[in-house]
This record gives C-alpha cells, structure tokens and sequence, in this order.
C-alpha cells in the first residue's frame, strides 16, 4: 500500500496494489474497472496488473493489460480546489475502452456516459466514461466535500506532481550511484515519512528520532518537534551500544541545531559516545525503514566524532568499482554536511568533496588510511581498490 496526500492538509489515502483509492478518513473507496472489447478487467484480480512508483513518489502508476494494449491508471494527489486525488486513465491500446468508477461524486474532464453499466455488478452511483484508442480521461475526488462537476485543466499534471516531492526528497540529500535501487528506496522512504509521518516514539525512539531527522532536513518546522526529540534522547542514550542508537543521536543533534538549541546540543555532545559502532555490511532487516534509509546514509557518510567524520565506512560496494558516483548534502555533524564525487583513474579512485558548514576533518579508514582533510573543498588520489575492499549488499 502506497500513501497519498497533500503536504501541509490533512486528508491521506492508501492506494493498493491494483490502484484502488483507500481514503483514511473511511469514506467510500475508488475503484476502477475496464471494459475492453473481450470482457470486464478487475484490476484486483487479474494477473496482468502491475505497479510502480513514478520517479519512486507518491505518484502511482498501475497497468492492466487488455487485447493489444494496456490501460494506465495514475493517482496523485494536488492542493487545487482545496485538494484533489486526481485519476488518470491512458488507454494505449488501439481499441476504444469504458471505465468504471465505483463511485460518481467525482469531478472530471468530460460528463460520464448515460449508458447503464452491464456485465459487471457495480454500486448504484457508479459511473463510466468512454476513452478512445490513444487517448485518456481525468477525474478528480475532492477531500473537502466530495462532489461531481467539472474538473479544472489548470490541474499539476503525474510528472509535475512526481518532480515536486523530488525537490523535497532532494533537500535532505541526493545519491547519484550505479545502482538504481538504491536512490529508489531512499526517495520512496523519505517521501512515504513526509506523509506519514514519524515512528511513535514510545515504539522505538531510535526510529522515531531518525525519521525526525529526515523530515527537517526535507523542510518542516524544527521547533514543533524539540520537546519530543529530547524524551526521545533519554531514552536512546540509556544504551547507545548499537550504530542505529548512534545514528539517532546525531539526528537528534541535526533537529536541535537546526532549533537553535545551543544547550540542548551540548547535552546531547557530552552523552554521545565517542566511540563509532561498525555498520552492517547489508541492510537492516528491521520493520522500520527509518533504519535502512540511516543505513544507505551511514555507509556514505557518517559523523565518527566531534569534528571528524567518515566516508564510505564500509569501502566501496562491489557492484560500484570502477563507476562514478555522487554524493549530495549528507549530515556529518548537527550543521555540517558533506557532498562529494569519486572519479575513477585505472583502479585508484579520486575523491572530490565540499563541506557546508562548521570545519570538519574528513577520514577514510578502509580506503584511504592515511588521508584526512580539514578543507572546505579540494580533491584527491586514493590508494588502489582491490575487489575485495568494496563489500556487496543487497
């Protein structure tokens, strides 16, 4: 199940495997039917339909194949008329379709037909539209008073939706690396929180200070969160014997400099340990993503101690030797983060950082023991990577 929503209103959704609309506020749900020219698709029940995450936001995409094509529905959500899930149905087959929608307090780009709905036993209200061959349908369910009427052209169209929360996602970070899943996950999980908002900290207040974390350096409010974060802090620092307690505090400490909490940040200083724990070398297999999204972050960059921090703590994955990769606005220190690029000459890797904030001392331990940096910026020839120094993961 995916969320939808709007940023900043209240109204949520879930949308399921086959693209039905869940609202969270428990009024009716929004299904979809096709009648192509064979028979009625269920998208819940046929074995063609599949998902994916536009640009890996809340922007669904699901397909359902049909004779000599497939119908493309996308859902996203916009502020517009005082919000709006809007629904997209493409036909790319060359055969005209009708779709159906289990319910008709819609608003959309063209009245429905008046034709009855046969074949398919739907509820009362239930409407449907025509889509020819090549061609597509919108329509829209307001979160303030659901009704039918005429949906608006000025609506954000899926793309333009989907290069938003990229821009919000993007302010706490971006990877550039070889292997695609990986910035998938890391933009999924953190536009999933921004909806969702964090773990509950009697939980886990690991998880919950971590996802804290991200949604500030995405954007929110760090004020409206201090007082939680410090209960928060109590309670992780009784055992800060694990890199996921570590990783939490420094989250904690981004929150609180961000809060302009001078005194708060030298309380947390003085109860962070000093020592670092040794990252897993594969992700956690934790319920909370809090801590797999820390773990893409920790292995990439990570705060060692007051003043130094680590890149690629656990080397150099296998899968990106010899590729280039990039890295963006990773924390390494409560107002210091980190972007740097690795360019390959045969097999010696160069390094090109820049840091933003406080000075900081840059290390390496498992590729570059010798090399540390207190630049601001600058680059340099690391030793030859052997095979064995990037550690795979999954």
């Amino acid at each position: 199940m995916t969320t939808i929503g709007v940023l900043g209103g209240r109204w949520r959704a879930s949308v399921s495997r086959s693209g039905c609309v869940e609202p969270w506020d428990g009024s009716r749900v929004l299904d979809w039917f096709v009648a192509a020219d064979d028979r009625w698709h269920v998208p819940a029940s046929e074995p063609t339909t599949r998902q994916q995450l536009i640009e890996n936001t809340p922007v669904v995409e699901t397909r359902v194949k049909v004779p000599s094509g497939d119908v493309v529905h996308r859902v996203w959500c916009v502020a517009d008329e005082g919000g709006l899930t809007v629904v997209e149905i493409e036909n790319e087959s060359p055969l005209p379709i009708a779709v159906a929608f289990s319910r008709g307090d819609l608003l959309s780009t063209r009245p429905p037909t008046g034709v009855p709905i046969q074949g398919i036993d739907l509820p009362e209200d239930a409407v449907t539209f025509p889509v020819g061959h090549r061609s597509s349908i919108r329509i829209a369910l307001c979160h303030d008073r659901p009704r039918a009427g005429t949906l608006p052209d000025r609506v954000p169209t899926a793309l333009q939706v989907a290069r938003g929360w990229m821009t919000i996602v993007d302010r706490a970070g971006r990877l550039v690396v070889p292997e695609e899943a990986v910035a998938s996950t890391v933009a999924r999980v953190r536009s999933q929180l921004a909806l969702t908002g964090p773990a509950d900290p009697a939980d886990d207040g690991a998880a919950f200070l971590l996802d804290v974390g991200e949604l500030v350096r995405m954007g929110e409010r760090p004020a409206p969160w201090t007082l939680d974060v410090a209960e928060a802090v109590s309670s992780v620092a009784r055992r800060p014997d694990s890199w996921e307690a570590l990783a939490a505090l420094d989250a904690a400490a981004i929150v609180l400099a961000r809060a302009d909490e001078p005194r708060a940040l030298r309380d947390l200083d003085r109860l962070r340990p000093t020592d670092v724990h040794p990252l897993p070398t594969t992700p956690p297999t934790s319920a909370a993503e809090s801590y797999v999204l820390a773990w893409h972050e920790q292995r990439l960059a990570r705060r060692a101690a007051t003043g130094r921090a680590e890149l690629l703590a656990n080397g150099i994955p296998s899968p990106w030797l010899g590729a280039n990769f990039e890295i963006y606005g990773i924390p390494v220190g409560p107002a210091t983060t980190v972007s740097y690029a690795i360019r390959w000459h045969g097999d010696r890797p160069a390094v090109l950082w820049e840091t933003d904030g406080p000075t900081i001392e840059l290390t390496s331990p498992v590729i570059a023991p010798q090399w540390s940096t207190g630049e601001a910026k600058g680059e340099a020839l690391w030793p030859p990577v052997a095979t064995d120094v990037g550690l795979s993961f999954s």
